[in-house]
């Protein structure tokens, strides 16, 4: 029996007794109460009408189904995302035959590279995957978004509408509703359509489905879940001496000898304050090793330097009977004389969400109960603590692993309960490995100095190996009716000299900063009277364009001969002789679709080894040109699309056009008999 019909009693049950609803903000902007008392009633209404039309509704959905399926070539689809797996790095391991599972599905029906989108970031690549189309007709080309209004970033995926209202009872604030969180992805998915026509669908972890969407099925979101606290994963180190604390995260002093210590939380939805959640971090007496334990609440948990604890449950009391519910765990890098934990991000908890985390809202409950506890937040793989040095490579080797395993037994049981229909999932390890350890393949990278450069020299390679090990497990649940795709949204090349753009547009004179006011960041410092162009985020370039930009100075008619003119020098901007920039797109001539100049003007394809610098990234503009990259975070696919596509295996033999990855839905669409909507430009691979 399907999830969503199983359980639609311990979904009135929930709906009674019921969590705060929140919405998310922004990148650490916090949470808004978006529920109010007649919410739940609505909610227990709804749920009692959905349960008392079940038999009725489920007769019409199969009748639905039958009418619309009669031209289905398959009887399940399975597409398995592994986000970056790169060509290059497939074939040699191929050759030396330590992809087994992936060699099977190669003889048996297709492998071939997959044309990625541009750029190729995945919420760009997987929205396109999801919709069938490109950044200018679902509207995502980058992580984050400006706003013309003020210049400011903002999320490209999500926003929060209106303003929300309370009711004041003394210095209390008791929510009323009246804002929400909603998707700025535009265009349909391939799963929504399938809905239309009665087909169930599982998408677990896809990129760019928070907030969830209402499908018949089940889906649990992927990138772009915040953390509890409201950004997109903030790390917490506790630690005896905070003079050495890492740069970045929240760092939280304890005692040498251990105690108590508040670990602050998201803001009180009530009150404007922050709330927090007490642990303690206890020495026990015995002989020998030192040991400690860590108590939340009624939990005790055994800590042991250099081994993670299980899941942790944390309780942010906000007022009498409104508590908030996150979950972590927790990393002792020192116990030995003086005290240095890391905390994970604090995860919204899937068995008590203070948010939908999944479709319907109870699947997270009933994963969670079935499963254990699992991460929520988009982006698990906590690269930022990498980087700042809150862990070394075996603490993020640990978790990314340990996050794997979590999201192998979602996917197993997906399929183990898919008897018609279609089963979606993401892994992300691929792709924040790859990142992270890229250095260890290049003897000379420049984030190598000073480094190790041994100790973790296979882990792309067990990562690789490890993939293919899910691949044979998804593939015995693959039958003579069932279309198996294996796909991954890009590539990966190595990240070795970063470009920043604001200073080329700078001594280009298309960019000024007001006088004496520094580098800055996020555009803060520019003069926008004296600025043509700017540029920030992953993706490109913008026009400080009149009557689009709050402060725009470039007229209409001047466009065009401005592109012109940047576009000419970045083709020719060289770095030691290297040229840095393979080609330029021009938004405006690559694409017709209604959001066309929503996102950059321009999207610059950089050259392997190259890519927008950190700094640039973040809208600062520092008169450094060119830079060495020497963070660990030492691979990327921030470079021109044609250079990084991804790979397509699948136990169906395709017909022998250029694969994109635009193309997936409609092959979807096709395998089960429905035909493609106008508004999607991919078309299906299904041979003829």
């Amino acid at each position: 029996m399907r999830w969503h019909r199983s359980h639609t009693a311990l979904i009135i049950a929930v709906v009674a007794f019921p969590g705060v609803a929140l919405a998310y903000i922004g990148p650490g902007a916090g949470f808004a109460l978006v529920s109010s008392f007649l919410t739940i009633a609505i909610a227990f209404v709804a749920a009692f009408f959905a349960f008392a039309t079940l038999p009725v509704r489920a007769a019409l959905r199969a009748r639905r189904r039958r009418r619309s399926l009669r031209h289905a070539r398959v009887k399940k689809t399975i597409v398995l995302g592994l986000d970056g797996l790169e060509p290059t790095i497939c074939d040699d391991l191929l050759q030396r035959g330590l992809l087994p599972n992936l060699a099977k599905l190669r003889d048996a029906g297709t492998y071939r590279r997959l044309g990625t989108s541009m750029p190729a970031l995945s919420p760009v690549a997987w929205s396109t995957f999801a919709t069938g189309t490109d950044p200018s007709r679902h509207g995502i080309y980058d992580f984050i978004a400006r706003d013309p209004r003020n210049y400011a970033p903002k999320l490209s995926s999500s926003e929060v509408y209106g303003e929300p209202r309370f009711l004041r009872m003394g210095p209390l604030r008791i929510p009323r509703g009246g804002s929400g969180v909603r998707g700025l992805r535009r265009s349909r998915t391939f799963w929504s359509i399938l809905t239309d026509h009665g087909v169930f669908s599982s998408v677990l972890r896809v990129p760019i489905t928070f907030p969830v969407e209402k499908i018949d099925g089940v889906m649990v979101a992927g990138m772009c879940v915040p953390d509890l606290r409201g950004s997109q994963g903030s790390f917490t180190f506790i630690t005896s001496d905070p003079a050495n604390a890492p740069h970045g995260g929240v760092t939280v002093a304890i005692p040498r000898a251990g105690g108590d210590v508040d670990i602050p939380g998201p803001p009180s939805p009530l009150a404007p304050t922050t709330l927090s959640a007490r642990v303690s971090i206890r020495r026990l007496p015995g002989q020998g090793a030192e040991r400690f334990e860590l108590v939340a609440g009624k939990e005790r948990v055994a800590l042991a330097e250099g081994s993670y604890s299980p899941w942790v449950r944390l309780a942010f009391r906000a007022a009498r009977g409104i508590t908030l519910r996150g979950i972590a765990r927790f990393l002792p890098v020192s116990l030995n004389g003086s005290i240095a934990v890391y905390m994970t991000p604090i995860q919204i908890d899937p068995e008590r969400p203070a948010m939908p985390v999944s479709y319907p809202n109870v699947f997270s409950i009933h994963l969670a109960k079935l499963l254990g506890p699992f991460g929520t937040l988009g982006l698990l793989e906590d690269t930022s603590a990498l980087n700042d040095g809150a862990i070394d490579e075996q603490g993020f080797l640990d978790q990314a692993y340990l996050y794997h395993a979590e999201r192998c037994a979602m996917w197993s049981h997906s399929l183990e309960r898919l008897r018609s229909g279609l089963a979606v999932c993401v892994f992300d390890i691929s792709d924040r490995l790859q990142h992270m350890f890229f250095r260890y393949l290049e003897t000379d990278h420049p984030a190598n100095r000073g480094r190790d450069v041994t100790h973790h020299a296979d882990a792309v390679e067990e990562m690789y190996r490890r993939m293919d090990t899910l691949v044979g497990d998804t593939m015995r649940h693959a039958d003579g009716n069932t279309a198996l795709f294996v796909i991954s949204d890009h590539g990966f090349k190595s990240f070795r000299r970063g470009v920043n753009l604001n200073a080329w547009l700078e001594r280009e004179g298309l960019l000024a900063t007001r006088d004496g006011a520094g580098p800055g960041e996020y555009l803060s410092t520019i003069d926008w009277s004296r600025t043509r162009a700017y540029a920030l985020g992953l993706g490109g370039i913008f026009l400080n364009l009149k009557g689009r930009e709050h402060d725009g100075i470039v007229e209409a008619s001047e466009v065009e001969a401005l592109k012109q003119h940047i576009v000419a020098g970045l083709l020719a901007l060289e770095d030691h002789g290297v040229r840095c920039i393979r080609r330029v797109v021009n938004v405006a001539k690559e694409w017709d679709g209604p959001y066309r100049n929503t996102g950059p003007d321009l999207l610059p394809g950089y050259e392997a080894g190259y890519r927008v610098s950190w700094d640039c990234a973040k809208g600062s503009v520092r008169p450094e040109l060119f830079e060495d990259n020497t963070k660990r975070w030492s691979g990327d696919h921030c470079v021109d699309s044609e250079i990084v596509p991804g790979v397509l295996f699948s136990n169906l033999k395709l017909d022998d056009r250029e694969a994109r990855l635009i193309d997936m839905g409609p092959t979807v669409l096709e395998l089960f008999g429905v035909e493609t909507p106008a508004y999607m430009t991919g078309r299906s691979l299904v041979a003829r």
